[in-house]
């Protein structure tokens, strides 16, 4: 009988997803698909392949839990933003430009996925804070500062453009982009106002730098 050499055995046990890890991946994908509330700890630890007394060993909450699943996606947003602007350095209309006609892209590739997702349901965080309560202050705030960033990076392109306005056409831009996430899901096959964002993102920044 073969015996595998130490460094082999620390190398399967290395490649194989800790728990923790496990745990997150399928809440992302399960919070994703179907919400937070509708996702309890059982399921997550059951489509995880643990338990629950693992589950509380990893995260001492389901809060816990969420809080990190919200700052991956954030995580995931922020990669995807700078991968999009960086071919267009200093050209701060081009940027935008790419962001939008980004959005458009993703809204048309179904088998695009978010950790596995094969149907893209929007903005996770947005998702997540019409699920948080008012008073969970700490979920809350990630939701908040996430916003608060995206309305800043793209007030500051407007500001970068020339813009007259550049806080109203900053806030425009973001309810375009806020916008299409959302109908997306209430019309078939990308057919409704997605589709003709990236023309209204020009025509608007056309008329605050005439």
């Amino acid at each position: 009988m073969s015996v595998k050499a130490p460094s082999e055995a620390r190398s399967a046990v290395t490649d194989r997803p800790r728990v923790r890890d496990r745990i997150l991946e399928t809440a992302c994908d399960l919070f994703y698909r179907h919400g937070i509330r509708a996702v309890g700890v059982d399921a997550i630890a059951s489509e995880a392949g643990t338990n629950k007394m693992s589950f509380y060993r990893s995260f001492p909450s389901k809060d816990d839990l969420v809080a990190e699943y919200l700052s991956d996606q954030e995580h995931e947003y922020w990669k995807w933003w700078d991968e999009v602007v960086a071919p267009h350095a200093g050209n701060p209309r081009k940027q935008v430009e790419a962001l939008i006609d980004s959005v458009v892209d993703l809204a048309r590739l179904k088998a695009k996925s978010v950790k596995g997702c094969k149907t893209s349901r929007g903005c996770a965080l947005g998702n997540a804070c019409v699920e948080i309560p008012e008073d969970n202050q700490r979920l809350g705030d990630i939701v908040h500062k996430y916003k608060t960033e995206i309305r800043r990076r793209l007030r500051k392109f407007a500001r970068e453009m020339g813009a007259r306005e550049p806080e109203v056409l900053g806030d425009a831009l973001m309810l375009l982009m806020e916008g299409s996430y959302y109908t997306r899901l209430t019309f078939p096959l990308n057919s409704g106002p997605v589709s003709s964002i990236a023309k209204a993102a020009r025509t608007l920044i056309d008329a605050h730098l005439a």
